[in-house]
């Protein structure tokens, strides 16, 4: 069987260094993250980083029933309900029942909800733009691989 040359250059194995500050990169930015998410607001006109979770959730999806929200906000069910109460209240979103299904409550933005997460998508964007600037796509797309691959590792670990 005759082999064609790939038009892609074979990358070199990476070097017991390089996997080692990888690991370290990549369990220090799942702490920040994790500190991130971890951080409750105590004011009560702010927004908790996993209460924008729910709310960029919604701006994706226009309607999603509460268990889905809390699946696509990586959240437990029950935290994002307690979550989406104060949503509600705030005005940032509504509650409807299905028309198809009566037992099913959707969850669905307000106005003000969606205007409040475009600010913040907005501001975000900037900041996102901003420290990824000095990187080439082919650089950010090579994070992108990097990142999936560590993604398809770790599901992997769940199965076992």
């Amino acid at each position: 069987m005759s082999t064609v040359p790939s038009s892609q250059p074979v990358a070199e194995p990476a070097t017991s260094e390089a996997l080692a500050h990888l690991g370290h990169s990549f369990k220090a930015t799942m702490g920040a993250v994790r500190r991130l998410r971890g951080r409750e607001t105590q004011q009560l006109d702010k927004l908790s980083h996993a209460q924008y979770g729910l709310l960029f959730g919604l701006a994706a999806e226009p309607q999603l029933s509460a268990s889905k929200l809390a699946c696509v906000a990586d959240l437990a069910p029950a935290t994002a309900t307690q979550m989406l109460d104060h949503l509600e209240t705030t005005g940032l979103v509504q509650r409807m029942r299905s028309e198809r299904d009566k037992r099913v409550v959707l969850i669905s933005l307000t106005e003000r909800g969606r205007a409040l997460v475009e600010e913040r998508r907005s501001r975000l964007e900037r900041s996102w733009q901003a420290a990824m600037a000095e990187f080439s796509d082919e650089e950010l797309l090579t994070a992108a691989a990097v990142l999936d691959r560590l993604r398809d590792l770790f599901e992997d670990f769940e199965r076992d």
